[in-house]
């Protein structure tokens, strides 16, 4: 035992270097006999200021390159591995360092000791440029398909990383690649290339260069679909990959593939199926997780998944373990009925010594368990929640949050578990978690309203978030004067005005004041006033303020107080915000003659918007599709309340940009502007979009293209459009604005205008779309384009126009009445499908509101029942006209969702057009 006086003010241990003195250090690599122990100490402290954020000067680095090159004349294996690491990290900050290829190169000659290779590459790769690429390629390919499994895998590391700077040179390594990928060379450890024997006989052989060559063959091949598919199946194989980190790679591609291209879902599924029988446990899992994340899994796709992770709930490693239940867990929110099977493996964890598994078993299980286990388990849950973090208790409690909705018979045992934890020790996050689940309590179950205010009275005797008390202040005073004996509240509000800070107590002067106004009892409105009063002597302007005005409401009428203490109206938002972008972007400049008219704006009571929330609360609670993956976010569907305006903004930004082309200016107001439309997948070589632009009576479809091709440009690149030949041309070609030159990645727009056939105000047709242009190789030595170029064309996806288009989503206060008026001298026309691959009626009628451009009326957005349901649509034409839809949904199991859509109109011709938009 050492009884030295420790140093608290002491610097850490370790040692701190100057760039400066390190840099006159480095005259030790012109010595001459060179020492390597010495060499390499100086290379380690450049490798340690390079590693943590210290940069070199381009003259420093340049003199450190140059410098350092003069040590390949020392036949030392270890300083000659450090020098390749420094002029690999050096490479990014030096200067005329193409002129160090020759020394290295040296390295990769077939004489060459094995040793060398690996760096020799990673180094060179750094240090050439895109125009040298090509110089090096025999060398590159040539390490590709070494015997060493080091080299090859440098190889093609190194590959990966040249892609984005000569991506046309190395998709001409794919036969080298493909012999990599296939080859059965192996390696001990995971991510290391040697090994001693026993480390071999300890980790197994990994044929790590097998995973390599199949990322690089994936970058290779990611702009074709196809040849990606092909490369799954034939990598996919049992035994054509060894390596399990490959696999994982081709698990992962094969789920994307399945969830962006529906033909290739059943193949992919069948894959991953197999997958699950794999010998490697982290492939088990990987497969598992991505069939339980594949939007719309059905439950007998995910069946044999299940199957697998509850066999390995039973796993004696407790990391499998921890897998499986937490893909069980979190699958569960998304079909609990589909994870009951696993039920009696996952209960035998609710005793795991290991409290993380404990937590997402017993959270798992009351996510799939019935009304009949919820007390068992909350005795369980109450054993062990001491015992573990803060993130698994918050875990516990979203659990249990999601139990009040779902079993409000049962609110009064989950009361009294959430009021314990509350007073256990914890963060603001756990804290807030419960109290927020004591809130939904009082919304959402009103029998438990008295005790969970008295739970969070008690509570905030002792908080020590101010952020907390305030919200609790402010629940007490909106649901406390409502309560048979609201006196025993004023108590705990008042304490909060005498013991706490100044935020704390101006929020307890609002809640205590929504005790007096309008309270009919005169012995507690004197008390409430008195209280009042003693608060406008408070230290804080703001408490004093607050006292002050309450006092003065309580004077005045009832009527007067309580718009402004108890007002229980709110303007409805969404048609607030619909009707405020309305009047903001009106192309009528009279409309701005007159202020906003603010009376037209319904008033809808808490009440309303509570049953609202509550709805999105259950929805949440037990959700029956796939949530969203943590990708791109996809464009909302028109059927919500904010679609019309969203509508209306993209036509006047489309109409103020159209101003600035004098040909498309002369078309006047964009009356209506469709969803962007993906003609090409996204890594195909030309990338091709379109939007529709509706005006009064032209029709003009923009084309935004991009070019991907490296080292190529697109000269007078316009699109040809044809019409279907069957039918007779419902629009008249006037004129093509064509995109003058593409380089590589830059886009361009094409526009193509077309006049509405005569007497045709809404024109359907099916348009053809085909890519023409002139394509001229870059020069590599000036950079420019070639003189001659070839014609080519390049054909797109075609383009629907359906009655929809000519339809904007609007709102309307009376669907009945609007249905009523449409049919009586309007146009009607019905039709019956069958949505089989749509798995719920929310998503239908989200699709369908969408799909046919009309807005959701009345609340019917929100599914509120499992089997039938009714939507109500609303929409006006460009010309003004009217165009109601409603639609019955019925919901089975073996078919689908069947809906039967009839669909009224003002003008003659518009309801069957836009119902063809659902063909």
């Amino acid at each position: 035992m050492s009884y030295a006086k420790k140093d608290e003010d002491a610097e850490a241990p370790g040692f701190k270097l100057d760039r400066t003195s390190v840099f006159q250090d480095a005259r030790l690599f012109n010595t001459s006999p060179i020492s390597p122990r010495k060499c390499r100490t100086l290379l380690t402290k450049i490798a340690v200021l390079l590693f943590t954020g210290e940069k070199f000067p381009t003259n420093e680095a340049t003199t450190l390159f140059f410098s350092i090159s003069k040590l390949f004349q020392n036949k030392d294996p270890s300083l000659r591995q450090m020098v390749y690491l420094i002029v690999k990290e050096l490479a990014s900050s030096a200067e005329d360092i193409i002129m160090f290829t020759a020394i290295i190169q040296r390295d990769l000659t077939v004489t060459s000791d094995v040793v060398y290779k690996a760096n020799a590459i990673r180094s060179l790769c750094r240090i050439i440029d895109a125009t040298s690429v090509q110089g090096m390629e025999r060398l590159i390919k040539t390490a590709i398909v070494d015997k060493s499994p080091a080299v090859s895998s440098a190889a093609l590391v190194s590959s990966y990383h040249l892609l984005p700077l000569a991506r046309d040179v190395v998709r001409r390594w794919q036969s080298e690649t493909q012999e990599a990928a296939g080859s059965s060379k192996s390696s001990g450890g995971f991510l290391s290339f040697g090994g001693s024997s026993q480390a071999l006989a300890a980790s197994g052989t990994n044929y790590m260069n097998q995973y390599h060559a199949i990322g690089l063959l994936y970058q290779m091949r990611s702009h074709d679909r196809m040849a990606l598919v092909k490369m799954v199946q034939q990598f996919g194989a049992a035994g054509a990959v060894k390596s399990p980190a490959g696999v994982m790679m081709l698990v992962r591609l094969a789920a994307k593939l399945a969830e962006d291209d529906p033909s290739t879902r059943k193949p992919m599924m069948q894959m991953l199926d197999s997958w699950l029988r794999h010998k490697s446990e982290m492939v088990n899992f990987e497969a598992a997780k991505a069939i339980c994340n594949m939007p719309d899994v059905t439950d007998a796709e995910a069946a044999q998944a299940i199957h697998v992770l509850q066999l390995f709930l039973t796993s004696p490693r407790a990391v499998t373990k921890f897998a499986a239940i937490r893909i069980l867990h979190s699958f569960a929110s998304f079909k609990p009925q589909a994870v009951h099977s696993a039920n009696p493996d996952i209960e035998a964890l609710i005793s795991n010594s290991n409290r993380s598994i404990a937590t997402f078993a017993i959270t798992t299980l009351l996510k799939t368990g019935n009304e009949a286990s919820v007390d068992r388990l909350m005795k369980q849950i109450q054993s062990f929640m001491s015992e573990i973090t803060d993130e698994f208790k918050i875990t516990i409690v979203e659990a249990i949050r999601t139990l009040c909705m779902k079993f409000p018979a049962k609110q009064a045992g989950m009361l009294t578990f959430l009021s314990g934890i509350l007073r256990d020790e914890g963060g603001y996050d756990f804290k807030r978690a419960v109290v927020e689940s004591m809130f939904d309590l009082i919304k959402f179950v009103p029998g438990s309203k008295e005790e969970t205010l008295s739970h969070l009275c008690e509570f905030i005797e002792d908080c020590e978030f101010t952020k907390l008390a305030v919200r609790i202040l402010h629940l007490i005073g909106v649901e406390g004067p409502k309560t048979p004996q609201p006196t025993k509240y004023i108590r705990y509000i008042y304490n909060r005005v005498v013991l706490e800070n100044a935020l704390v107590r101006a929020a307890a002067v609002t809640a205590l004041a929504k005790f007096g106004v309008g309270q009919k009892d005169p012995e507690v409105k004197k008390s409430v006033r008195v209280l009042l009063t003693r608060c406008l002597d408070d230290t804080d302007d703001e408490v004093r303020d607050r006292a002050a005005l309450n006092l003065r409401l309580m004077d005045e009428e009832d009527d007067v107080a309580e718009r402004f203490i108890k007002n229980d109206s709110m303007f409805s938002l969404s048609t607030f915000e619909l009707k405020l972008v309305n009047y903001v972007t009106s192309t009528d400049k009279s409309t701005f003659s007159a202020a906003f008219d603010i009376s037209s704006v319904p008033v809808v009571s808490h009440e309303q918007a509570l049953a609202e929330e509550r709805t999105k609360k259950l929805t949440t609670a037990t959700p029956t599709l796939k949530a969203p993956s943590t990708g791109p976010a996809k464009p909302k569907a028109n059927g919500t309340a904010e679609s019309s305006a969203t509508s209306a903004a993209a036509a006047q930004k489309y109409t103020e940009i159209f101003s600035n082309i004098p040909e498309l200016k002369a078309y006047g107001d964009v009356l209506t502007s469709s969803a962007v439309v993906q003609l090409t997948e996204s890594e195909t070589e030309y990338v091709v979009s379109a939007v529709k632009h509706i005006f009064k009576d032209h029709v003009v479809i923009q084309y935004d293209v991009k070019n991907t091709l490296e080292a190529t440009v697109l000269d007078d690149v316009t699109v040809v459009v044809g019409q279907s030949e069957d039918e007779e041309p419902v629009l008249e070609e006037e004129f093509i604005i064509p995109a003058p030159r593409l380089k590589t990645n830059e886009p361009g727009v094409i526009y193509v205008a077309f006049k509405k056939a005569e007497g045709n105000a809404f024109p359907t047709t099916t348009l053809s779309n085909s890519l023409k242009f002139t394509s001229k190789e870059i020069d590599p030595t000036t950079g420019e384009p070639e003189d001659s170029g070839y014609d080519d064309e390049y054909e797109v996806e075609n383009i629907e126009l359906s009655g929809a288009d000519f339809v904007a989503p609007a709102f309307a206060g009376n669907f009945d009445h609007i249905w009523e008026g449409t049919g009586a001298n309007g146009e009607e026309a019905s039709e019956t499908l069958q949505l089989s691959s749509v798995k719920s009626l929310a998503d239908a009628a989200e699709q369908l509101a969408s799909t046919l451009s009309l807005q959701p009326l009345e609340g019917t957005d929100v599914v509120l029942s499992n089997t039938t349901h009714t939507l109500k649509l609303y929409g006006k034409s460009v010309t003004g006209g009217r165009v109601a839809a409603l639609v019955k949904m019925a919901f089975s199991k073996t078919s689908g969702v069947t809906v039967k859509v009839s669909l009224r109109s003002d003008e003659e011709g518009l309801a069957m057009s836009v119902l063809q938009a659902l063909a």
